[in-house]
């Protein structure tokens, strides 16, 4: 079954959520179904340590395997732990260290002002 924009959107939520009672820092939803084919949402956040950003990727697997039988299509960068991105086909969850995320600043690239939400109170 092919999944609908607004089951992506429920998907990048629940991600953000987890994220958010985790602690990590400055989530954002990027809404991409109108700029590329890649996925329909980015979810991007930081965490302040590399052990922090291994935590918050892994914790969003566990969660989504155990309670809806998500796993990942593609999970890159958990050696270095700089920046782990998790793809889940219809949503891409980015986690940054904060210098890298400040370093490569994906949103610059993909937010127009009126796609992106910020989300959480882990600033």
């Amino acid at each position: 079954m092919k999944s609908t924009k607004s089951d992506a959107y429920a998907l990048a939520k629940k991600i953000s959520t987890v994220l958010d009672e985790k602690k990590a820092r400055d989530i954002v939803i990027i809404d991409l179904s109108d700029k590329s084919i890649i996925a329909d949402y980015f979810v991007i956040a930081s965490g302040r340590s590399t052990t922090a950003v291994k935590s918050l990727a892994d914790n969003v697997d566990e969660k989504l395997s155990k309670e809806d039988g998500i796993e990942p299509l593609r999970r890159d960068g958990f050696s270095e732990a700089k920046w782990i991105a998790v793809d889940y086909g219809s949503v891409i969850l980015h986690v940054f260290h904060e210098e890298t995320r400040e370093y490569y600043h994906l949103e610059r690239l993909w937010v127009d002002g009126a796609n992106y939400e910020k989300f959480g109170g882990n600033d």
